[in-house]
């Protein structure tokens, strides 16, 4: 399976919404040269404040392009980097992935997932309605959440719009991404 980054984001602050870059660089056991959210241990404010040494399984957001597709239609225009991603993706299922999958990014870089991102009421707080548009409900009633997922860096390098992305499941039984 293979798809392609559409853009790259960075903040250096604590905002919901990220600034589009020309590129990006990973740093191995960090995340996001320059990100807020870049540490071996918890960087998000939340989860800071229930335990500042747990380690950091959320140090690069990735979200897929197709969720956008999605949202205009249904009356919610929101463009890549405004919910807070570093990487948006397009022609890869991102949620359909397993926990531990490998996704390989341009020349060098490789990420590992983590789990799934847990919509928060920040979204609601950027466009009224987001919260219910990025969650769903599948055939047998149970909660989809729609916000991309995280992962952490296992290889360094730079990441850039037009990069490829290549899927590395993990060894079998695969298990599904939970949110983290």
């Amino acid at each position: 399976m293979t798809g392609r980054v559409l853009a790259v984001h960075r903040s250096s602050s604590h905002t919901f919404s990220k600034h589009a870059e020309d590129e990006i660089t990973l740093v191995e056991g960090l995340g996001v040269e320059g990100d807020a959210h870049a540490g071996a241990t918890v960087k998000h404010r939340s989860r800071v404040a229930r335990d500042p040494s747990a380690p950091n399984l959320r140090q690069v957001h990735l979200l897929h392009a197709e969720l956008f597709d999605e949202l205009v239609g249904r009356d919610h225009a929101v463009f890549p980097g405004e919910m807070g991603e570093n990487i948006t993706t397009r022609g890869i299922d991102l949620l359909a992935l397993a926990a531990g999958t490998v996704l390989r990014i341009g020349e060098q870089a490789q990420v590992e997932l983590t789990g799934l991102r847990n919509p928060c009421s920040q979204i609601d707080r950027f466009q009224r309605g987001l919260m219910a548009a990025v969650l769903d409900r599948d055939a047998a009633g149970s909660l989809v959440r729609k916000a991309g997922v995280m992962a952490v860096v296992r290889k360094g390098g730079v990441v850039r719009p037009g990069d490829a992305l290549h899927v590395q499941p993990p060894p079998q039984p695969h298990k599904a991404l939970e949110p983290v």
